[in-house]
């Protein structure tokens, strides 16, 4: 995946503002569950690392993108970032008191793998923090996406290598649920012109590029209402709530 696909939302792209601060909030939700030796998979540009890094013993970042490792090794020396592919994972059982995987798990072909592994390199007794999609909240496919998973769906793939699985979830408040709406009406209108359901149809590789810049497009297009609500909102905006069909991200926790 580029780093430049609207799938990596920037804090630097004004359009991007909420989708950033929906995924930072899970940073901050995650404070209290942090301890001892901490593994982030997916680690992306380095979006939580001043937030839980500091409450950890030691940390280490694992993302496929080497370009994105290179530039975190420079701006966090004293943290440890590597560049790989997994599931599986390259470490020893039983190595991490804490991990946390934000928005990659729908990412990974083999899901019920790389949940194996985060069992098998956790300590007992550890916490692993998983976020992904809401399917329930989406508006449109991802072709960037090998699946998205219900609450009940994600508890029962986990279920499998945990005993302990609590579902939450990441929700929005008044403003966020605002923009949401002008979010759903506006790819509705776009998708009144898929006539014969092609987003479904097609092979994920060919929807990605126009996916991309329909998606820009309509970012910035929300960025230029003129009331500032893109704008507005921040990660005090979001909040860890109990299991709903309306959170907008699954917000999972595992205990070994």
């Amino acid at each position: 995946m580029s780093v430049y696909t609207t799938e990596i939302a920037s804090d630097k792209i004004p359009s991007d503002n909420v989708i950033h601060q929906r995924l930072l909030s899970a940073y901050y939700q995650a404070k209290p569950y942090i301890k001892g030796d901490l593994l982030e998979l997916g680690c992306g540009e380095g979006r939580g690392v001043e937030i839980l890094a500091p409450l950890a013993h030691s940390y280490i970042g694992i993302d496929k993108i080497k370009s994105v490792i290179e530039n975190l090794e420079k701006k966090f020396s004293k943290y440890k970032f590597l560049s790989g592919v997994f599931p599986p994972l390259p470490f020893e059982d039983n190595s991490f008191d804490t991990i946390i995987t934000f928005q990659v798990i729908e990412h990974v072909k083999d899901d019920e793998n790389f949940i194996k592994e985060i069992h098998r390199v956790l300590m007992p007794g550890g916490t692993a923090l998983i976020t992904t999609p809401n399917i329930k909240m989406t508006l449109s496919r991802n072709p960037w996406h090998e699946r998205e998973y219900t609450g009940d769906e994600l508890k029962a793939l986990c279920k499998k290598y945990f005993e302990k699985v609590e579902m939450k979830g990441i929700a929005g408040n008044e403003k966020v649920l605002e923009y949401h709406e002008r979010n759903r009406a506006s790819v509705q209108r776009i998708m009144r012109y898929d006539f014969f359901d092609l987003q479904h149809r097609l092979p994920a590789g060919l929807l990605r590029i126009p996916y991309d810049i329909l998606n820009r497009m309509n970012r910035n297009k929300l960025n230029e209402t003129g009331d500032e609500l893109v704008k507005s909102i921040t990660v005090e905006d979001f909040d860890l709530k109990p299991q709903d069909e309306q959170n907008l991200d699954l917000f999972c926790l595992l205990t070994k």
